[in-house]
């Protein structure tokens, strides 16, 4: 019972994910989606994959995405940029991901058997070892891809405060001309008064 009802919860926060306008709370409501994750897997008695997903998910994607956000000063209020008219394709594209992606897990684990007893199949000894003999060129890929998404967002940020610079510098340029041009016309207009 609890693990529906927590997957309903994040069933919807994962909907209001998709649907809200404001990037700020959509990335809040990743965390609570995510988070839901993680609860789903400790039901599951799958310990490390659920701290795997509060650490690497919530404690890192999100708190990415969240800098990215700041770094290239992403508004924070509605943003009518978030809403585009695709809706019904959007949605028709999902809902063939999700039933693809139901058909090929159900397909794939039709047959399989869990082992008794060998170690817990959510235990850190066994999927430590299914993660790093088998899956270490994607978590390497994760990597270097979170890396450029940060370095990417910092020269975005710098492209902004070097277009801003020139700009303040032509300003105080300009400024400096008509000081210059005031104080020698009142020069000028002082000399005449005292002739």
């Amino acid at each position: 019972m609890a693990f529906v009802l927590v997957g309903i919860a994040t069933l919807g926060a994962a909907l209001v994910t998709v649907t809200t306008r404001q990037l700020v709370h959509a990335a809040l409501w990743l965390i609570v989606a995510l988070g839901g994750l993680a609860v789903e897997y400790l039901l599951l008695t799958a310990e490390f994959i659920a701290w795997v997903q509060v650490l690497i998910y919530v404690g890192s994607v999100v708190v990415l995405l969240l800098f990215g956000l700041m770094l290239t000063r992403a508004p924070i209020g509605r943003s009518p940029d978030a809403d585009s008219e695709n809706r019904w394709v959007a949605l028709a594209v999902a809902a063939a991901a999700a039933g693809t992606l139901v058909w090929v897990v159900v397909d794939a684990f039709r047959t399989t058997w869990i082992d008794l007893d060998g170690p817990a199949q959510g235990s850190t000894e066994a999927t430590g070892s299914f993660l790093f003999r088998h899956w270490v060129l994607p978590f390497e890929a994760l990597s270097v891809l979170l890396l450029a998404a940060l370095v990417g967002a910092i020269v975005l940020s710098r492209k902004g405060r070097e277009q801003a610079i020139p700009d303040n510098a032509a300003r105080k340029s300009t400024s400096r001309k008509n000081t210059s041009r005031e104080s020698t016309s009142r020069e000028s207009t002082s000399r005449e008064d005292q002739s």
